[in-house]
């Protein structure tokens, strides 16, 4: 077993991609991009100008951008290359954003669910919308050009003046629209405020390799920021911002599960998304970010990269070798240290990978970071995660330990306004937390006047076991929680005899029914008395308005009461044939 701080990282690549092995992707995803034109045409209609269905956003028109980057490549095989009837459905489509911006060129923030989030320059949107103008712009019919000219200058000089302030991911993507504004329009003062701007944000990257809008990591808006400086590093060839690049490459692949997920037991602002990364443009210009894509695009498979994403491969990507595989040790431990202290770690072995936290922060009021209160995952190659699945607000259930009553906090159904903050007689968060790996990977987190302790050992291919630990010196109640991933549909079968199934109902098994052992997706876990179980832990969810979740979102709790006379207890999970 090794331990490894984040720089020796930089020469090694994920295992699976062997020396001298380089990433080619251009020539294929030049066939790729033609064989999706058809399918993204079949989105669009020529009466409105609209892509997709549904209530309309501004953000239905980016399948533009994949489009121009189809007319504007010449390539073998590419019969959409100037294709003139091609041109007129990417010049229609920015009819329907010419007709619903207001006098600043702003779109009203609409989602698909009906719900409205105030006026905004979508930053998404116009980066979109610019690339696409300069493709096709000296082929567009001159009123067609001039209007969409008008209306880029008019938004990007809103946000030139108004949204380039503090480091965050939206400013970030919109310098980068910004500095391609700057080249289409000759307007050097806005690229020099864009460089100035995505230089800062290099340098305001944390010392682990990635950006932070809150307390420690926020993994899965780390891609903003490596998509908006790898763009902007192909465009300038700016070498300020390369050994950004760098390092968040080397970030995300230790912080990516085996099966190509993102780890959520770090991330300040999201729970864990089943989704497999396909990662960007910022990720090609290093060996150690192309090896990464590598292994990202095997587990996702090239075909089914996104047609946004393959036009900014094909735009901005650099191919290139993947650099040395790494040493094949039977367990291989990471740590991340920031700041002479280690803040995060990750094991893997055989396989099991678990990640643990020591990231606190105290519970922020706002929607969008979460309140830091689970702190270990533990995923599996083949059953995928099993155990985590990361953070949320007004939800204790979800946190690896909690004092007091856990019944203070909850959700309102239908409050768009919650008040986050702490409830008095309940502590869900802990203060501080210290991590370890030696001799063996420990949790030991402060809630109030408990100290409390967590351990994970993976003991073989198939069993891990996690122990919870308080101090008990108070006099409210402590208890520890499981959070097991979501799995649907699936029967949960105890000891006692009962079988249940994760569906729509919710439904709560005492000790005396959950017993001794419960079996749910593929893994057996042998519990301590007094376990209880709850389905299901919904989260509040910050991207709808009211919050509300459904199950698919919640989590299997199990319930570990805690005390004095039981201030430690065990569960061990097995994986099953």
């Amino acid at each position: 077993m090794r331990t490894w701080g984040l720089g020796f990282l930089l020469g090694v690549v994920i295992a699976g991609v062997a020396p001298g092995d380089e990433l080619k992707f251009k020539d294929r995803l030049r066939r790729a991009l033609v064989d999706r034109v058809p399918g993204i045409l079949k989105t669009f209609d020529a009466k409105t100008g609209r892509f997709g269905g549904g209530i309309w956003t501004c953000q239905d028109q980016h399948p533009m951008y994949p489009l121009a980057v189809a007319y504007a490549t010449q390539a073998e095989g590419n019969r959409y290359f100037h294709d003139a009837e091609l041109l007129q459905v990417i010049v229609r489509a920015g009819d329907p954003l010419l007709e619903n911006m207001d006098e600043r060129g702003q779109w009203v923030f609409a989602k698909k669910d009906g719900s409205t989030w105030g006026m905004i320059w979508m930053p998404w949107t116009y980066s979109r919308w610019i690339r696409t103008f300069a493709l096709v712009r000296e082929d567009m019919p001159a009123d067609k050009r001039q209007a969409w000219e008008r209306a880029l200058q008019l938004g990007y000089t809103g946000i030139a003046a108004s949204n380039l302030g503090s480091v965050h991911n939206i400013p970030s993507h919109h310098a980068m629209g910004l500095y391609v504004a700057g080249q289409t329009f000759q307007r050097p003062e806005w690229s020099r405020q864009a460089a100035e701007f995505l230089v800062k944000v290099a340098g305001r990257q944390a010392e682990g390799g990635y950006w932070s809008e809150g307390t420690g990591p926020v993994v899965l808006y780390n891609f903003v920021y490596v998509d908006a400086l790898g763009t902007y590093y192909s465009l300038s060839r700016d070498e300020r911002v390369l050994p950004a690049l760098q390092r968040a490459a080397a970030f995300h692949r230790h912080f990516t599960y085996p099966g190509g997920q993102t780890v959520e037991t770090i991330d300040e602002r999201n729970s864990y998304h089943d989704t497999v990364s396909a990662g960007n443009v910022g990720f090609t210009f290093s060996s150690l970010g192309r090896a990464y894509l590598h292994n990202q695009w095997a587990n996702l498979g090239l075909d089914r990269l996104d047609p946004d994403l393959i036009a900014s491969l094909l735009l901005y990507g650099e191919e290139g070798d993947c650099g040395e595989a790494e040493s094949g040790d039977e367990q291989q431990v990471f740590v991340l240290n920031e700041g002479g202290a280690a803040r995060a770690a990750t094991i893997r072995r055989g396989p099991w990978f678990v990640c643990l936290s020591a990231y606190t922060a105290a519970v922020p009021n706002s929607r969008w970071i979460q309140d830091r209160q689970n702190f270990v995952s533990v995923y599996h190659r083949e059953r995928g995660l099993i155990v985590g699945g990361g953070n949320t607000k007004l939800q204790p259930l979800w946190s690896n330990f909690t004092v007091g009553d856990t019944s203070l906090m909850a959700h309102r159904t239908g409050d768009e306004n919650p008040d986050f903050r702490p409830r008095d007689g309940l502590v869900h968060v802990p203060s501080a937390a210290t991590l370890a790996v030696k001799p063996q990977p420990e949790l030991v987190l402060n809630y109030g006047p408990e100290e409390c302790r967590m351990q994970v050992a993976v003991k073989d291919e198939r069993t891990v076991v996690l122990t919870f630990e308080a101090s008990c010196r108070g006099e409210l109640p402590v208890a520890a929680h499981l959070t097991l991933a979501p799995r649907v549909g699936q029967t949960v079968e105890t000891a006692s005899g009962e079988k249940v199934v994760t569906a729509n109902e919710a439904f709560s098994l005492s000790a005396e029914r959950l017993g001794a052992w419960l079996r749910y997706g593929d893994c057996r876990l042998a519990l301590p008395s007094g376990a209880s179980l709850v389905w299901p832990a919904l989260p509040h969810n910050p991207y709808r308005k009211d919050g509300r979740a459904n199950p698919a979102e919640g989590r299997l709790v199990v319930r570990i009461p805690l005390d004095r006379q039981h201030p430690q207890q065990q569960v061990t999970l097995t994986a099953e044939p």
